[in-house]
């Protein structure tokens, strides 16, 4: 059996072809689970994410006009959807201290060292405000009027968020550095 075309998929999701609902949910549920999992405090939040926003990409699909990639769409219904979670739990005037956090370069050898999971570990542990404008800024690549308009916040919120969410990324990436035996040994020689 051949794979359906982006087209066809639409097409047979718009008609509310089930088989098709289901391989348009089994053919991005990987990577968008991906993308709800860097807004997420943990994965059980993640999975309600992601399933709250495949109930919109099917709500609205009708609404897909075959103009860019069916991913790219479904990509930014998650985000959107996660910015939605962030907004109705208003944790826009998050404060926890970080100014005496001190801005200290990082070595190197600690990122070459960081595997992708640990680094999202360290992401995923930001506090959610820093957290959403991270991902929106360094990750989704939207500027600070972007950002500001989606969360609704202003321009300089969002500069201090991320801020703030790059120095406790970076006192973290420290204590990782610091804990982490192999480091130890070659800052040692």
């Amino acid at each position: 059996m051949r794979e359906l075309t982006e087209r066809e998929l639409v097409e047979g999701c718009q008609r509310e072809d089930r088989r098709c609902q289901e391989i348009l949910y089994a053919r991005y549920a990987r990577r968008m689970y991906a993308v709800c999992l860097r807004y997420a405090r943990h994965q059980l939040e993640a999975q309600d994410l992601m399933q709250e926003g495949f109930i919109r990409v099917f709500d609205k699909l009708h609404g897909f006009r075959m103009e860019g990639s069916l991913e790219g769409w479904v990509r930014r219904i998650m985000v959107h959807t996660c910015i939605n979670h962030y907004r109705k739990k208003a944790f826009q005037n998050e404060r926890f201290g970080l100014e005496h956090v001190p801005d200290e370069p990082v070595e190197p050898l600690a990122l070459e060292r960081l595997g992708q999971e640990e680094l999202l570990t360290l992401v995923s542990g930001l506090p959610d405000g820093y957290r959403m404008v991270f991902n929106l800024y360094a990750i989704e690549g939207f500027d600070h009027a972007e950002i500001a308009a989606m969360i609704g916040c202003g321009e300089s919120t969002s500069r201090s968020q991320l801020a703030k969410a790059r120095r406790m990324l970076q006192q973290r990436l420290g204590e990782h550095v610091a804990s982490d035996p192999h480091e130890r040994k070659a800052s040692h020689r």
